[in-house]
């Protein structure tokens, strides 16, 4: 026992500051705690060696705690947001330790205390988030035989969404949509590598899923018994995620949460089902390359307020199968189109800021003040927004006048509150407008009436002194001073007492300084802590506002969204589209939306018609021909007309539809271990296993990953399956010739090419669709145009004449001939001369010499 004392006597305990920090930390091991200590937070050993490295800050120290010296690194307290702006794009999460205790009453050490806990998935601050896009965190709960629950929050604007997969395509699905910010998953899961790649993966605790836990949660969290009124009873794997997801947000932020009201079920059944390689092959809103503009989404996106923006993203990503909503927006922009009311109101809400984002800032209690003139701003200009679309003929546009609603109320008071350029922070006061509070204006008034009473004390005493050069000044330390110079500090009256001496002055204070400098500095305090009590009263004011407030921003979106698709249409010539409910897609001069504007030619539109009877179109034609164009634009005009857009066509007329499919390109998912033709297959198969006859299906190349008479049987293969057995809208490009001759055996099945004409060497692609199948296929004159050495090209002609006249290159006869340039499927294979020569010979009847004698006459003839 004395040998242990010893020993603990030699080791220097922690500083009380240190077990402050250590305790914190305890708390938080798995994230940087941002330590505040006066203007800057401070991150200490290993969580600063991490933020230097991260942030490119200097690693220094901080003297000694148990003997040992403390690494430690710091950003400013003012800046602080650059910093946790780049830490979150880094998919890192920080806890912000605060000063909770007045510095200045402190006993000892300030107390302090984790207020919050900034994560990918739930940051709120403008300066972290991307404006344009949604920031959700995901919660996933696995169950049986591949099932998941899935339950998302974008905590920035309030939305709480649920739904259930039936399998890992659908959850692959719904994660491509989605693309979290944050994902929250069970600790005891074996996770695919779909799953387990995602950025801002959380393993959690398998009791944090507990279905029953989660139900009582959410009843708490809601204020209800059950939770059937938000239709989830029948949802129990998404009721699990729900109850880890809000768990997660509690644990957090730390605080209340008012703005999530309420829980929404998204249905399958409700949208036009995307796996994720159509939403990659279609380039929704991301493009290999990281440009945006080359995306569905960068030529749409005119919208003038940011949740505008996000809600037409939602959009893209989520067509939907409702003819009549898609019908009345569809309405709406013809009449925003005719009225040529799109311009104006863009124009106006061009003054409306992100509504949305700062609703959910006054919830969390961390709106700024100019977030609060912003509001201010959204709202006054609410009543002219109404007016501008109330008379128009939409039940739509009608419905959006409804939402809006009257905020007149609310808008005086800021209007009444808060200054018209509010300073960025309400620490320093200035926010609160004179007139609004008589307290404040009194405390303010003795604030800023002090230099002219000092002006006046500082003639009074000169006088009254006979010192000239007499000053009355102030600092932040020392207070309220009368100067006089050293050479003349022997005059200085009786009843002056001598404050502070400096090099070349002394500085004194007098009863009335005292009396003045006591009420003019408990003003200042007075008046900034009146002006935050008003504030946060502010703050509650709007909380209890907030479920209309918040209709009114999402109604105010969605008519950015229908003016900026209004734009689009005018300013693109496109057509309004004609949802029937026959089946069949008809689309008139049909074009491409990217390609027309990214490209400085012309775009030769096109037509297309699949009905009951022609359900297949087998494409052919060269490569750059165009087929890939074709069914692509041709697949964007379908999801166009789905989410309410008009379309790049001029006309366009779509029977039901339930999913698109696409199979194009090839690429290997080294990821997942498949090489590019069972990336090829697997994306073949989930169509053929998931296609009906209400879906449009592209197939661009099937089976080229393999060699020619397997990648032949099994495309030919597939093209049956789909014209017999699903009976799809089907777009099948291919370079098999042979594939053209299924025209002659289903009736649901037509050619079509892309036609091209050659001048002399030259290549010259047409890009119009035509009746029938290819006549060749141009592969050497497009070989030629990227660039191979003409040696190669010349090689590869008298190689191509030679296997088209029936013979092997360099002269000799081919073990297999073909009747045309493609290889034939079913013509049997004709053995060549020495193939012929090995099955006649026997060679237990052959002598050394004879059997030498045919070695020579085979080597002669392969």
């Amino acid at each position: 026992m004395k040998q242990r004392s010893a020993t603990a006597e030699k080791i220097p305990e922690h500083t009380p500051f240190m077990r402050q920090y250590l305790a914190a930390k305890a708390e938080h091991p798995q994230v940087l705690l941002f330590f505040r200590m006066g203007d800057f937070y401070e991150l200490f050993y290993d969580d600063a060696r991490k933020a230097a490295r991260l942030l490119d800050i200097t690693l220094t120290q901080r003297g000694q705690s148990a003997g040992a010296p403390i690494p430690m690194a710091g950003v400013p307290y003012h800046a602080a947001e650059n910093y946790l702006a780049r830490l979150v794009r880094l998919g890192e999460s920080v806890a912000i330790c605060e000063q909770i205790g007045d510095p200045a009453l402190a006993k000892g050490i300030v107390e302090r205390k984790v207020v919050r806990i900034i994560t990918p998935g739930t940051v709120t601050d403008a300066a972290l988030l991307e404006d344009r896009r949604d920031n959700l965190l995901l919660a996933i709960a696995a169950g049986a035989h591949g099932a998941h629950g899935l339950a998302w929050v974008d905590l920035s604007s309030g939305r709480f969404l649920l739904s259930e997969v039936p399998n890992a395509e659908a959850l692959a699905a719904e994660l491509a949509r989605l693309q979290p910010a944050e994902t929250l998953v069970g600790e005891d899961v074996a996770w695919p590598k779909l799953v387990g790649n995602l950025p801002g993966l959380r393993k959690r605790p398998p009791w944090h899923f507990d279905g029953d836990a989660a139900r009582r949660e959410l009843n708490r969290f809601f204020g209800t018994r059950d939770l059937g009124g938000f239709g989830v009873d029948n949802l129990p794997l998404a009721i699990a995620a729900a109850g880890c997801l809000l768990g997660y947000v509690e644990e957090t932020q730390k605080s209340a949460l008012p703005h999530l009201t309420g829980m929404a079920v998204e249905s399958a059944g409700e949208t036009i089902a995307l796996d994720a390689a159509t939403r990659r092959n279609l380039e929704l809103d991301t493009h290999p390359s990281g440009r945006t503009e080359h995306t569905l989404l960068g030529v749409l996106d005119e919208s003038v307020t940011p949740m505008g923006a996000r809600l037409l993203r939602r959009w893209l990503n989520r067509p939907l199968r409702s003819r009549d909503l898609l019908r009345r927006r569809h309405q709406a922009i013809g009449t925003l189109i005719d009225t040529r009311r799109y311009d104006s109101l863009r124009e106006l809400l061009r003054g409306i800021g992100d509504l949305e984002r700062i609703l959910a800032r006054v919830a969390l209690r961390s709106a700024r003040p100019r977030d609060l003139s912003t509001l201010r701003d959204g709202l006054l200009a609410a009543p002219e927004l109404r007016d501008r679309i109330g008379d128009l003929d939409s039940p739509l546009l009608h419905a959006l006048v409804e939402r809006i609603g009257d905020h007149a109320d609310t808008a005086t008071l800021l209007a009444r509150a808060i200054v018209p350029q509010p300073p960025v922070l309400q620490r320093d006061g200035g926010v609160i407008a004179d007139g609004y509070d008589t307290e404040l204006d009194e405390l303010r008034r003795l604030s800023t009436h002090a230099d002219q009473y000092l002006v006046e004390l500082e003639e009074r005493e000169k006088a009254a002194s006979g010192i000239g050069t007499l000053k009355v000044g102030y600092n932040r330390v020392h207070g309220y001073y009368i100067e006089i110079s050293k050479g003349q500090a022997d005059k200085a009256p009786t009843h002056y007492t001598r404050r502070q001496t400096t090099k070349n002055a002394e500085r004194y204070i007098t009863e009335e300084l005292k009396t003045f400098e006591d009420k003019v500095l408990s003003a200042k305090e007075r008046s900034l802590m009146r002006e935050r009590a008003l504030y946060e009263a502010l703050l509650d004011t709007l909380t209890g506002k907030l479920e209309p407030l918040k209709a009114a921003a999402a109604a105010i979106a969605e008519l950015d969204v229908l003016a900026t698709l209004a734009e689009r249409a005018e300013a693109l010539d496109w057509s309004a589209p004609e949802l029937t409910d026959e089946a069949g897609i008809h689309v008139e001069r049909g074009r491409h939306p990217v390609v027309e504007k990214v490209r400085d030619e012309p775009f030769e539109p096109n037509d297309l018609r699949l009905d009951d009877d022609r359900r297949m179109l087998v494409i052919t034609g060269p490569n750059m021909g165009g087929k890939s164009t074709y069914m692509r634009q041709n697949a964007l005009i379908v999801l166009l007309a789905h989410i309410g857009s008009y379309v790049p066509a001029a006309r366009a007329v779509i029977g039901p539809i339930d999913r698109i499919f696409t199979r194009i390109g090839a690429g290997d998912d080294l990821s997942r271990g498949q090489s590019t033709f069972m990336v090829e297959m697997s994306e073949t198969a989930n169509i053929l296993h998931n296609a009906t006859a209400d879906s449009l299906v592209l197939m661009d190349e099937v089976g080229r990953g393999t060699s020619t008479y397997d990648g032949l049987s099994l495309a030919r293969a597939a093209a049956v399956h789909l014209a017999r057995n699903s009976r799809a809208y089907t777009l099948f490009a291919t370079h098999y010739f042979e594939l053209t001759e299924l025209a002659n055996e289903y009736a649901s099945i037509a050619n079509v090419h892309l036609d091209a004409v050659e001048y002399g060497e030259q290549l010259v692609f047409m890009h119009a669709v035509k009746e029938g199948p290819a006549n060749r296929s141009f592969g050497l004159q497009v070989a030629a145009l990227a660039g191979l050495p003409k040696s190669v090209i010349a090689d590869a002609r008298r190689t191509l004449a030679e296997l088209e006249k029936g013979m092997h290159p360099g002269g000799a006869t081919p073990r297999r001939q073909e009747s045309s340039p493609q290889l034939g499927l079913f013509a049997p294979p004709v053995p060549s001369a020495l193939e012929t020569r090995l099955a006649e010979l026997d060679p237990d009847t052959l002598t050394p010499r004879d059997a030498l004698a045919e070695l020579y006459r085979l080597k002669a003839l392969s």
